[in-house]
């Protein structure tokens, strides 16, 4: 393994931040601030916005976080940088703000949020990312947003999102490609990020004979946290402190 992805195996992963609901609101910067103090690696979600400004943001549409139902991708930065997170003082963070505040105290695994043309919120990451100095990697459920990285940013690590897609408004075909990951000759991905629920299926044991790196999503307590660490490299968690 290179020395530069260690860290995806030996450092626990907060998803979306180690958040709270009631002061540290997922994808915020309390959140981040909460991760960097305990250790933990962060992971996050970017959308671009019809400006092209690049925010850190789950949801496609605002409504769960913000109460404000719209779309994310057709809002600008104006528009929703006032917004509070879930009642709190938080607001939505722009990802070039959330990498100044994180500047390599801890890694970070980005999720790339792309069901469109891939190339703006991939060419806008990498720029952001071209002066950053700490560990990170670039993740996506799109191969094509990974395969972007393959073929522009080929140094990057890259990792390829999956699982079982039950809940996805999806096209059969789309499901069965994307779950049986036969598109990972499009991402070349070094990892593969997939479903916890679906670690001791076929696709992923297929990538455990070639040495693939494994990662699960997402834990949200001891037990199935530690029943996916015994079927994969690392676990994502969230809702509790892995080290307690």
């Amino acid at each position: 393994m290179k020395e530069e992805m260690k860290w995806l195996t030996n450092t626990p992963i907060a998803h979306r931040g180690y958040h709270c609901p009631k002061e540290a609101p997922e994808n915020s910067m309390a959140a981040f601030k909460r991760a960097i103090q305990e250790g933990f690696a962060i992971e996050l979600d970017i959308h671009l916005l019809k400006d092209q400004q690049v925010v850190v943001f789950h949801d496609d549409n605002l409504n769960r976080m913000t109460g404000f139902s719209k779309k994310i991708i057709d809002c600008t930065w104006d528009e929703i940088r006032h917004l509070k997170l879930l009642d709190t003082e938080e607001t939505i963070p722009l990802f070039k703000d959330v990498l100044e505040l994180i500047a390599g105290k801890v890694p970070i695994m980005i999720e790339i949020k792309n069901r469109r043309r891939v190339g703006k919120l991939e060419k806008e990451t990498h720029a952001l990312l071209m002066g950053y100095k700490g560990a990170f990697s670039i993740q996506s459920f799109n191969p094509y947003s990974v395969g972007w990285f393959k073929e522009n940013a080929p140094n990057i690590i890259r990792g390829q999102l999956s699982g079982n897609f039950n809940n996805e408004n999806l096209a059969l075909y789309k499901k069965f490609l994307l779950k049986n990951l036969f598109l990972n000759y499009v991402s070349k991905p070094h990892y593969i990020n997939y479903e916890i629920d679906y670690l001791s299926s076929l696709p992923v044991k297929i990538q455990q004979k070639k040495d693939r790196m494994i990662l699960g999503y997402t834990a949200k307590n001891h037990e199935e946290y530690q029943t996916a660490m015994d079927k994969s490299d690392n676990v994502v968690f969230e809702g509790f402190n892995p080290n307690r």
